[in-house]
């Protein structure tokens, strides 16, 4: 019996993320560099992997970037790369799961629960089978040692902690 394997079609990928700024909007941000794979024989007992190049981080500002880059943050030099591996995904409604998994950021591993919502399959006009997710999460930053900040002399600070995580992926079918 063979065991499918979907592997990430980076070109048709998208990892982004959303942090409050001064307490009153949205910075979003993306990973340019990362990889999946779902391996198994149905979605709900399959196993997930994602690598993500931390040095890959991307928010339209070089100084801002090189920041994320550093020991504030990612702590790229030492810590290359962020990791999530699943422990679980469950059916909630039709084309609606919940996946849990271990997410290891800088070194420190933590459970998180993510929504995602299955797109559906479509046959490419290449030959091989498509799947689309739509994948929804919030973590805090803290959780995982980013805990540089600065106070505002309004009050509040300048990044808040909790950071949004949206990620719209395609894999393509293969057989193992």
């Amino acid at each position: 019996m063979s065991n499918t394997i979907w592997n990430l079609d980076p070109t048709h990928s998208e990892l982004t993320f959303k942090v409050k700024h001064l307490m009153i909007s949205n910075v979003k941000g993306e990973f340019t560099k990362f990889n999946a794979t779902i391996e198994g024989d149905t979605f709900e007992n399959s196993k997930i992997t994602a690598t993500v190049d931390a040095a890959s981080v991307f928010t339209n500002n070089t100084d801002r970037d090189g920041h994320l880059k550093s020991a504030d943050f990612f702590e790229v030099e030492t810590y290359p790369s962020l990791k999530f591996e699943s422990t679980s995904i469950t059916k909630e409604d039709e084309g609606e799961y919940t996946l849990i998994g271990e997410l290891t950021i800088k070194g420190t591993t933590k459970t998180v629960e993510l929504d995602v919502e299955f797109g559906g399959y479509m046959k490419y006009p290449y030959g091989n089978q498509k799947a689309g997710f739509s994948i929804e999460g919030k973590i805090n930053r803290k959780d995982f040692g980013l805990n540089w900040n600065a106070a505002l002399e309004t009050g509040g600070v300048l990044v808040s902690d909790d950071v949004k995580i949206t990620a719209e992926v395609q894999f393509a079918k293969t057989e193992a």
